[in-house]
């Protein structure tokens, strides 16, 4: 297929030339506006109270989103945007993990507002291009593609010719031989784009491309969360591409280049010296956790039953070492050292309508292993790998759907479910080949996949509506809170990570905290106090990442090599030294480790009052399924029933010895409630809000966030 043929065919609906303006510490202080409905694209400057408070990726995303909606807006309606942000420190080459961008939008899984953190060329390409956003709205009556080129300066609208692919490993392939100029341009060339099965289903992702220059291939990256695929695809808008002239070693202008050089090299060394005996991320990425977290009891298996299973040496990181190609930068932006991007070359299809290809799979990572995996008690790296592929080429998130699966063959398990209601389909445990059946059913938009694309809220709904299965037994095996599935991590004994994931503004998941290890295993946060004060912490400290454009990997996935002798070990202190220089560096900002925290706590709040806005964001949506905080069924008690006996003995002073079974899992269940309603109680009062989760007035002018229309919100609600 001629390529070029197809480019200079195409049909432009809009042509837009744009004056550039270059990056100046970071920003380029202007957005870009595409409304695929009107046709209508322009530039948009940024205020500068905006940059202030807001300061970039997540920040802008939230900011321009709240501006575009109204308070009785839903996910389908043509004013609801999908922004792009990558932040001022977003495309910097000199330090690792700097091309991250955030995509922000109201949610078609949830109704709230999600933000989903990305990886590949597509952020920093949009800042070349001279914007720190972009903003889509509108639905489109013509299936379209953006295209933004960033070499003469001219964006476009035009309709997708039928020649190209839904799904993203061939889209991305077949866009970059269209727009780039030859094989050495193709590093200039990215897209976002969506798969089939995103149009069949609310759990669609979008897919972000970068060119791998040693294998010379296309590769994916994900914004996997809330939906976000089935939003564009809904828009009708099948890909976004962007084309620079080229990667320059300064295309933010920063204030002090020697500074961030500096730290990126320290950095470098300590991935050099240390990483072979600490994570391994250049070898196996993040699925170096799959041979650790089972050890301690909180590998998620069989819809977060277990925390172990006897088959994990199966899939543990040993195993994704032999499948992972050695020896390649597997960067997914330049001038990263982490290169943790793995990626399984050559791989035969042996279902589908790929089926004989062979392929490269990004990953899978550690949470799309356990998804895919254990989870859904699959422990052949084969079956995981296909699921991993046609999840990314299709559209689905991978958590998400490892969370779907694992909730139907419990139901399954439970007689909720059976081959009359699938469709033939059989729901088994371990039944891989079941959950690439419905993967692939979803995506050609028939049978019980498109039912299973309704994610876990609204499954559990459904069956409780029809009759299928008991209510509470439902409510509580449904791995879900505010209509998002759970991220990997198993909290039944961290009650700090049960409110880092329940507590969360978009629903749970990790990035926002992660504190199993300090809690669980370290012992480090034992009363409410120390546990809220880290749940005060750590998720603004997360937060910041995608406000600035960095990726959270690089700050404690390697640690220097005097890590544990420093005073608070946990928040890596010389590495958030790294980020406070180079912030500095880029922005010429006054800057300390006090403001980063300052700069997310006001965009977190602006987040949660934004929820408010919409209808949520109290005290009943931070409820969690009891299966994250216990053992729901009879099986869970007894294959821990000594620790959980010795819980009853040393905690709630009872005698295990004198009680029934289901008495037993009846006071520790009240018990788990209680401490986790104490918690809420303790953060609540830690972050500034009321009981009710409402951030009070007096705290949002504390924090600089007392802008009328947040007041207006919460003022009713004091």
């Amino acid at each position: 297929m001629n390529y070029q043929e197809i480019k200079e065919k195409r049909a432009i609906l809009a042509s837009f030339p744009y004056q550039w303006k270059a990056m100046d510490k970071g920003y380029s202080d202007q957005s870009l506006y595409v409304n695929v409905e009107s046709n209508k694209v322009e530039v948009r400057g940024i205020a500068p109270e905006t940059k202030e408070k807001f300061i970039g990726g997540k920040g802008y995303g939230l900011r321009m989103l709240w501006d575009a909606v109204k308070p009785t807006t839903k996910w389908q309606d043509s004013e609801n945007e999908i922004v792009i942000s990558g932040g001022p420190c977003c495309g910097v080459t000199q330090y690792s993990g700097s091309g991250k961008s955030i995509v922000v939008a109201i949610s078609p899984q949830t109704e709230r507002i999600i933000d989903s953190n990305v990886g590949g060329h597509f952020g920093p390409h949009l800042k070349i291009a001279g914007f720190d956003a972009l903003e889509i709205q509108g639905n489109s009556k013509k299936d379209v593609i953006i295209f933004i080129n960033g070499v003469d300066h001219v964006v476009e609208i035009f309709e997708t010719p039928r020649e190209l692919s839904y799904d993203s490993h061939l889209l991305g392939e077949e866009l970059l031989d269209m727009f780039a100029e030859n094989e050495k341009d193709k590093i200039n060339v990215s897209v976002v784009s969506s798969g089939k099965a995103a149009e069949h289903s609310l759990i669609g992702m979008l897919n972000f491309t970068f060119w791998d220059v040693k294998r010379g291939k296309v590769r994916l990256k994900q914004a996997g969360r809330g939906g976000l695929g089935t939003l564009m695809r809904h828009k009708n808008v099948r890909a976004v591409v962007a084309r620079i002239p080229k990667v320059s070693g300064n295309i933010n202008n920063v204030v002090d280049l020697p500074a961030i050089a500096e730290r990126g090299k320290r950095f470098n060394k300590e991935m050099r010296d240390l990483d072979d005996i600490q994570c391994q991320m250049r070898k196996v990425g993040t699925a170096h956790l799959m041979g650790v977290l089972e050890k301690y009891d909180i590998l998620p298996v069989m819809n977060y039953k277990f925390g172990d299973h006897k088959d994990c040496p199966k899939i543990d990181l040993e195993v994704w070492k032999t499948f992972f190609t050695q020896g390649v930068p597997d960067g997914c932006w330049i001038g990263c050292n982490m290169a943790c991007a793995k990626g399984v070359d050559d791989f035969e299809l042996r279902t589908g309508p790929y089926k004989g290809s062979k392929v490269i799979v990004d990953g899978p990572e550690y949470e799309n292993a356990v998804a895919l995996g254990s989870n859904i008690a699959v422990f052949d790296p084969r079956d995981i790998i296909e699921q991993n592929f046609y999840c990314d080429t299709y559209g689905v998130c991978t958590i998400t759907w490892g969370n779907t699966v694992g909730f139907l063959m419990e139901c399954w398990e439970n007689g909720i479910l059976n081959a009359e209601r699938t469709g033939g389909v059989d729901l088994s445990w371990g039944n891989a080949d079941a959950s690439l059946e419905l993967l692939h059913q979803m995506a050609r938009g028939e049978g019980f996949g498109v039912t299973a694309g309704l994610g876990v809220k609204r499954l559990k709904d459904m069956f409780i509506e029809k009759g299928w299965g008991d209510k509470g037994f439902l409510t509580d095996i449904a791995m879900e809170n505010k209509s998002l599935e759970y991220s990997m991590y198993l909290s039944k004994e961290s009650l700090a990570q049960q409110g880092g994931y329940a507590m969360t503004n978009k629903g749970p998941q990790h990035d926002e905290a992660w504190l199993i290890f300090m809690d669980m295993v370290n012992n480090m946060i034992p009363t409410f106090e120390n546990k809220a004060e880290a749940l005060h912490y750590f998720p603004y400290f997360r937060t910041w990442f995608g406000l600035a454009g960095f990726c959270k990997l690089c700050w404690n996935d390697v640690e220097p090599a005097n890590n544990a002798e420093q005073p608070e070990p946990n928040k890596v202190p010389e590495h958030v030294d790294n980020y406070v220089a180079i912030f500095k560096a880029v922005t010429g900002r006054e800057f300390d480790k006090e403001e980063m925290i300052k700069m997310s706590e006001r965009v977190y709040n602006f987040q949660k009052v934004f929820n408010i806005r919409l209808g949520y964001g109290t005290r009943e949506h931070d409820r969690q399924p009891y299966r994250a905080a216990g053992p729901v069924t009879k099986e869970e008690y007894l294959s821990r029933q000594e620790r959980y006996d010795k819980q009853l003995v040393e905690k709630m002073g009872m005698d295990p010895q004198k009680m029934t079974l289901e008495e037993k899992m009846a006071k520790q269940r009240a018990y788990r409630e209680d401490q986790y309603e104490k918690l809420l109680d303790a953060v609540y009062f830690r972050r500034g809000w009321n009981k009710n989760g409402i951030p009070t007035i007096e705290h949002l002018k504390k924090i600089g966030m007392d802008l009328p229309e947040l007041i207006e919100v919460v003022k009713p609600l004091q």
